[in-house]
This record gives structure tokens, C-alpha cells and sequence, in this order.
């Protein structure tokens, strides 16, 4: 099937679907979503989105303590410009149905979470993500000019490549026209055409053994960019989150929210002793990169499996009332959160490099966006400040939706394009080759590019993933193709990407921490 539209979104979390919402007043809008529309790492946000809403808090206060996080490498005009523009974008998200808790008096009532000096968090008691989600996704259903193809996974962006034009990182004219796209009905491979593309497509934190990410997470837009010779930046800086729940059996891991610990939880060992003042001033409130190594630290010392969260001092009724759902989901395992300490454990959470963006959105092939999680704007640096991801998928889709208003008009849509050619390949008959593999890169990447690292660790996983890459690429010229072994195939893309620059980089800041610079840059 062929089918053309102005704009093509490849995701329906935030970043897609409010960049749909502002580009369907132009033209026709198509959102590809790889399982149900609500099924985004949106949906699992439990903390919240941070943005300068009274006094106190200033925006220079706010891009101070983004810059800080950031351990020097923040772009600064990118920080002013999320900032600057947060009030203006939650009042939209409000305008669009997004009901945000509010205390006695009236006003919305704000949280403190690691890393921030004053109270700036707007929340939905502790699912604020999903809260979001179903807020923009109604909007989008009721639009007359959307339309979401659910279960639909996008297998490459179509360029000039396609219809016989060498391209290389080099070209400084590679152009995108739609993307190539997988369809469950029919098993077979569309070609979607669109004006206007926007990648929105989440994290990579799949590729590790424990994430908090839902298992849509597999770096999908960001490999399709970089097998498109597009750049990509900052890959190296994966954000783990310091207190996901301690329960082996599930995945992916269940978030206890920076919140908690923002609303009053102490970190402490097994034993019941805080160990916080060891690593740094501000205790459980440190940034979630110095959290997340005080917590690696504790559990190589102790040799224990996971450290705890402790809420037991806290008043039960207003603990029960601002998070309800880790109420509900560790007593669901048989803790009371009331009564007993949290098990918790790092997880891969969020990644703060991806497709290299400007600060309308553009990628550098043309004609293609990029923003939420698989960009990378600039704005986190080394690492990302907490509840500022939520805010920067908005405010650049809202700059990118503007850009691409403006250009879709004096774009045409391309004929010569080729469909998928799948001539000579075979149903895999046998899925081992793919859960395996999986299973291998998991390791890896947990094991040698986790929250600590080393040049040897690195060139370890740079020398099995070459051996990944090989047998996954002969398995995908081989085969019909699938969700899986796409996922694989990208997973293993990025894998690449992120050990390469973390190779390159010859000091520990931010997120990335080596034992060959143990003086970290913040």
C-alpha cells in the first residue's frame, strides 16, 4: 500500500501528539505507533513537568539548576528558550484538558524533586504522564485531520538512498519523503509518503537488563536516523534511574518517583542506615547521576542486591493520598509502604543524547523533526535535571510544528520512490536466534556500559557487539520481516552508537562515569 500525507509522526506520546495537534490546522497528519496509542514512556511518567509557575521561583533560577545537573555541557540558549517558554506550555497542556493537582488555596501544588531549588513540579498525583497522555490523546482521536495507525512500526525513513542516490555522512543534502512502514494486517511493508516527517518514537531502555521503560523503548527513530547518515549526539549519557522497585520477576521495572523522596523518603541500606551524607550535601535530593552511583557504590560494598527507600516516618494518610499508585503496587507484592522500607534498585530510565536537533526541531537530513526523547536538544548536558524531559518534549514540538507550518506548503511530495522490496527472503522460523541475542546485548550493555564504566569494559562490549551486529545483520537480509528482529536490529544500532562515544569521551562527567578519570567533571 502507498499512501501520502502532509505529515507523518512516528510515536503518540507527548512530543507526537502535541505536534500533531498544532500541525493538523495545516494539513493531513498520520501517527505510525508501533503498539496501542497510549502505550509511551508519557504514560509511565509518574513525577511530573517542571516549569516556573510562582514566586519564589525564577527562570534564572530554573536554568541554573538545569545547567548545573548538566555538568557543563548544557547548551545555554537551548536551556533559556525551554524555560523561558515552560509557563506558556503547561497553560496549553491545561487548555487541552491535562488536570494538574492543586492544594487548599488553589494553586497548583508543586513538588521538589533532586536537583531543584525551589518547588516546580506540577503533578498528577504520582501518574502525572498518564494523566498527559489521555488528555492529548482525546484531543487527537475527536481531530478530523489525524489519523493514529496503532500496532504499525516504522522500519526506516525513506531518503534518496532509496531510489539509487549514494549518500553518506558527508552529504549535506539528504532529504527525507516518508518512511517505510510495517503493517500488521497484511504482513507486508507500506510506503507511507508525507511532506513533513517527525521522529518522536522514545528511549533505549530496552537494551539494558533493567529499565523502567516500557517495552516500546528500543531506540527505533534514533537508528533510523543514523543508518540515513543522519548526526547524532551525546548518546553516551543514559540516565538510570536510582530507585525503580526491587522485583526481579517483572519487567520493566516498576518507578518509585524522585517525588518520594522529594515528599520527605530516605534512602538507606538494608539495615536501615542512611548512607546519602557520604556522597554528597543535598542526601536524597542529590541529582539522580550522583544518586544512582551512591547506590552502585552501596550495593558492591554491602554485596546486597538492592538498597531501600524509607517512608515509615511520613504521615500515612498524605503519603497514601500523593501516591497512590506505589501505594497500591507494593502492597499488590506485600509491602506496606506505611510500615515496611521500599526495595530499590537502579534502572535505565532515559537517555539525554539522540538525534542531533536545532532549536526548531530540524534534524540535519531535511524535511525531517525530531523531539522528545530520541533528540537531543541540548538541553540536558551530561544529565538530565528531574521533570525537565516532559517539558522539553513540548516546548520543541511546539517550535517544530511552527517550522514545519511554515515550510509544508513549498514541499512536494516524491513519486519515484520504490516500495519495500522483501524478494528472496524467508518467514525465521526460528525465534531462539532473536530472544538469545536479545538476551546477549542485554548483558553487555548492563554488565560493561552500565552506571560505572571503564576503557576496558568498553572495548569488551565493543568486541561482542561486533559479533551481535554481523549475525543480526545476515538474519535481517535473510528474513520476512518482524517487529522483533527490527527492534533487535536497532537496539544493537544504537548499542554501537553509545559505546563509540563513550569511548571517545576521556573523562567521567555527568552520566557517564569511567574508573580510568575517577575526577568527575560537574
Amino acid at each position: 500500500m502507498r499512501k501520502h500525507v502532509d505529515f507523518l509522526i512516528i510515536g503518540s506520546g507527548i512530543a507526537g501528539l502535541s505536534y500533531a495537534l498544532k500541525v493538523a490546522e495545516t494539513g493531513t497528519v498520520c501517527i505510525v505507533t508501533k503498539a496501542k496509542a497510549e502505550e509511551s514512556s508519557t504514560n509511565y511518567a509518574q513525577g511530573g513537568i517542571a516549569a516556573v509557575m510562582y514566586k519564589p521561583d525564577s527562570y534564572e533560577k530554573h536554568v541554573h539548576d538545569t545547567m548545573i545537573a548538566g555538568a557543563g555541557l548544557c547548551d545555554e540558549n537551548i536551556v533559556r528558550i525551554t524555560i523561558s517558554e515552560s509557563t506558556k506550555r503547561i497553560k496549553e497542556l491545561i487548555s487541552w484538558g491535562t488536570d494538574f493537582d492543586k492544594n487548599k488555596s488553589g494553586k497548583y501544588d508543586l513538588a521538589k524533586e533532586g536537583g531543584h531549588s525551589e518547588y516546580r513540579v506540577l503533578h498528577s498525583k504520582d501518574h502525572t504522564g498518564a494523566e498527559i497522555e489521555k488528555a492529548l490523546l482525546t484531543q487527537a482521536i475527536k481531530h478530523k485531520n489525524i489519523e493514529i495507525l496503532e500496532n504499525h512500526f516504522a522500519v526506516d525513513i525513506i531518503t534518496q538512498h532509496h531510489h539509487g542516490v549514494e549518500v553518506n555522512k558527508r552529504t549535506n543534502d539528504i532529504t527525507c519523503y516518508g518512511a517505510y512502514v510495517l503493517n500488521p494486517n497484511t504482513n507486508q511493508i507500506d510506503t507511507l509518503l508525507s511532506k513533513i516527517t517527525l521522529i518522536a518514537s522514545g528511549g533505549i531502555g530496552n537494551m539494558y537488563s533493567n529499565t523502567t521503560n516500557p517495552e516500546v523503548a528500543t531506540g527505533d527513530g534514533i537508528a533510523m536516523v543514523y543508518r540515513a547518515k543522519g548526526k547524532t549526539e551525546h548518546l553516551e549519557f543514559v540516565q538510570f534511574h536510582p530507585t525503580a522497585l526491587f522485583n526481579p520477576k517483572e519487567r520493566p521495572s516498576f518507578l518509585i518517583t524522585e517525588a518520594l523522596r522529594g515528599f520527605g523518603g530516605i534512602l538507606k541500606t538494608i539495615k536501615g542506615v542512611e548512607f546519602m551524607q557520604k556522597y554528597d550535601a543535598r542526601l536524597s535530593l542529590a541529582p539522580r547521576d550522583i544518586v544512582a552511583r551512591a547506590i552502585d557504590s552501596e550495593m558492591k560494598i554491602s554485596g546486597d542486591e538492592h538498597v531501600c527507600l524509607d517512608c515509615r516516618h511520613l504521615n500515612k494518610n498524605d503519603l497514601i493520598l500523593h501516591f497512590p499508585t506505589i501505594y497500591a503496587k507494593c502492597l499488590s507484592i506485600g509491602i506496606d509502604i506505611t510500615k515496611e522500607m521500599i526495595p530499590v534498585v537502579p534502572a535505565a530510565h532515559y537517555i539525554c543524547g539522540g538525534i542531533k536537533i536545532d532549536e526548531h526541531g530540524r534534524s540535519s537530513i531535511q524535511n525531517l523533526y525530531a523531539t522528545g526523547e530520541c533528540a537531543c536538544t541540548g538541553l540536558h548536558g551530561a544529565n538530565r535535571l528531574a521533570s525537565n524531559s516532559l517539558l522539553e518534549s513540548i516546548v520543541f514540538s511546539h517550535r517544530a510544528a511552527l517550522d514545519s507550518k511554515s515550510k509544508v506548503r513549498s514541499v512536494e511530495h516524491h513519486q519515484a520512490i520504490p516500495d519495500w522490496n522483501s524478494e528472496g527472503t524467508v518467514l525465521n522460523e526460528e525465534m531462539i536466534l532473536i530472544t538469545q541475542t536479545t538476551k546477549e546485548l542485554r548483558e553487555i550493555m548492563s554488565n560493561y556500559v552500565g552506571i560505572v564504566r571503564s576503557n576496558l569494559r568498553l572495548k569488551r562490549a565493543m568486541d561482542r557487539l561486533e559479533i551481535l551486529y554481523r549475525e543480526t545483520e545476515d538474519l535481517y537480509d535473510k528474513s520476512i520481516l518482524t517487529v522483533k528482529i527490527c527492534e533487535l536490529r536497532n537496539m544493537i544500532n544504537v548499542a554501537y552508537l553509545i559505546i563509540k562515544m563513550a569511548t571517545q569521551r576521556k573523562e567521567s562527567r555527568g552520566l557517564h562515569f569511567s574508573l580510568d578519570y575517577p575526577d568527575l567533571i560537574k
